[in-house]
């Protein structure tokens, strides 16, 4: 997708081609921020996409607090 021009509206077929590409490479385990930084897009956008395709969103990850006794 490196004819994406920072910061262009996109929409239409090229918005659809983008999230289902989008949606393959995070299903394979892609992060979003790897994926904004590879399509040149902000996290956010590619939060949207993601959500709009109807992708189930992985959880943050990283080590979770457990609750002292």
């Amino acid at each position: 997708m490196a004819d994406l021009k920072k910061g262009a509206r996109i929409t239409g077929a090229t918005r659809e081609k983008l999230a289902a590409d989008l949606k393959k490479k995070y299903e394979k385990g892609a992060s979003i921020r790897a994926l904004a930084e590879s399509t040149g897009r902000s996290y956010g956008f590619v939060h949207r996409v993601l959500s709009e395709s109807g992708v189930q969103l992985r959880g943050r990850g990283g080590a979770t607090r457990t609750k002292k006794k």
